[in-house]
């Protein structure tokens, strides 16, 4: 007999430790357009949609490493300029990745190159609609019987 085991349907949110959370969310808001912030005593909620970033005050530990998460954006290229113009180095090539000001790193992804897929309401409730995927992306979904055609 095979045991039954819950399936992963997505992320909720990502948490990060940070050392002051009002800088925090000053140097987030100066690179991504915030539609909205929840706080709690030692903690801002980062609002994206139907998830969110938590940062939590108090970071003591050494920059992460190999260590990071992804983050779709509606414009990848976008998010390098602003890194740029804000003097936040970022990786060479075709990959974006940054470090905050504490050490989380963060690897930027154009929402339309990957699979990841917000349902159209969502969309529409962010002001994101359309956002098209390009089609290797969609090609990717269908692989997986994901996407029709």
């Amino acid at each position: 007999m095979t045991q039954r085991l819950a399936r992963m349907v997505g992320i909720n949110h990502v948490a990060l430790e940070v050392g002051d959370l009002e800088q925090a969310v000053a140097f987030y808001g100066a690179i991504f357009s915030i539609r909205g912030v929840d706080r709690e005593p030692g903690m801002a909620f980062v609002d994206m949609g139907d998830q969110f970033i938590a940062l939590s005050e108090g970071r003591a530990a050494p920059p992460d490493d190999g260590r990071h998460f992804g983050l779709a954006v509606d414009d990848k290229e976008l998010v390098r300029e602003t890194l740029r113009r804000a003097g936040v180095p970022v990786s060479p090539g075709s990959r974006l990745d940054f470090r905050d000001p504490w050490g989380n790193r963060v690897q930027v992804v154009d929402y339309r190159d990957i699979q990841f897929t917000k349902a159209p309401a969502v969309l529409r409730g962010m002001g994101l609609h359309p956002l098209a995927k390009r089609e290797a992306a969609l090609a990717e979904l269908r692989h997986k019987g994901l996407a029709g055609g």
